[in-house]
């Protein structure tokens, strides 16, 4: 069995079937309550029947069943998994959000898939493997951080984080005046995995978001891009810190960062 294309396959379904569902117009939610109704009604029927497909193919990984929970096992194997990776802009009538299906060994990455339907963009990679786009290999672009795109971000739980939301404001301070431009281009994972492929030359963010950043870190990571926290170390789950650079471009967005306290 190939598990990486059966895996892809499944993942396409899912997001064929939220694609099909997915309103031209932004949903009319006036409350927080409203908004999260709405967004169950959509993404739970997806999330069971990625669920389904992928315990099917894999049966012998547990899941990771919050992906606000961050705390993700560091023994076994699990499945981490985003029906609907950016909620905000699916329920915003955008298409900027993508499944994703990330198996992970004892605490890192080992299989990922990014499928982002509207953009008709797939990713995928197995640790050792190498990254794909497409079905085609794919590596970062060398150049200068003055003309570098970046990307930037926050946990879903940055709202409550006193200490993130003042890292993400200084680091964006810093950030801003040596690049071309800072973007947020929709879910995390999608925007690691482009560093991957050369179409953005960094992405950072502070905060722990292991669940979002897990597949993108390992298909960045496999196109030969440097993964490491702000600090420079080897990026892991638990780390509050996340750096996804062109090699050309690493060090001296941690020498940029370095301003962060």
């Amino acid at each position: 069995m190939d598990l990486l294309a059966d895996v892809v396959e499944a993942v396409h379904e899912v997001g064929a079937h939220l694609a099909r569902g997915q309103r031209p117009q932004p949903l009319p939610a006036a409350t927080v309550a409203e908004a999260m109704a709405g967004f169950a009604a959509v993404d739970g029927p997806a999330a069971e029947l990625l669920r389904g497909r992928l315990t099917a193919l894999y049966p012998q990984a547990r899941w990771c069943e919050d992906e606000l929970d961050d705390a993700v096992p560091a023994d076994g194997e699990w499945w981490s998994c985003d029906a609907t990776d950016g909620a905000v802009q699916y329920l915003s009538g955008l298409a900027h959000w993508a499944v994703t299906a990330t198996l992970v060994r004892d605490g890192e990455p080992v299989l990922a898939v990014v499928h982002a339907p509207l953009q008709r963009l797939t990713y995928t990679a197995v640790d050792g493997g190498g990254a794909r786009l497409g079905g085609r290999p794919v590596a970062p672009l060398t150049r200068e951080l003055a003309v570098a795109v970046a990307a930037g971000g926050h946990p879903p739980t940055a709202g409550h984080d006193p200490v993130a939301r003042r890292r993400t404001g200084e680091s964006l301070t810093a950030v801003l005046p040596r690049v071309l431009a800072v973007r947020n281009l929709g879910p995390t994972s999608l925007q690691v995995a482009q560093v991957g492929s050369g179409h953005l030359g960094l992405f950072w963010e502070y905060g722990p978001d292991a669940t979002n950043l897990l597949p993108g870190a390992l298909i960045a990571r496999e196109a030969g891009a440097a993964v490491t926290d702000a600090q420079g170390r080897p990026w892991t789950a638990r780390a509050d810190s996340f750096v996804a650079a062109a090699p050309s471009l690493h060090r001296d967005l941690l020498d940029v960062l370095s301003q962060v306290g």
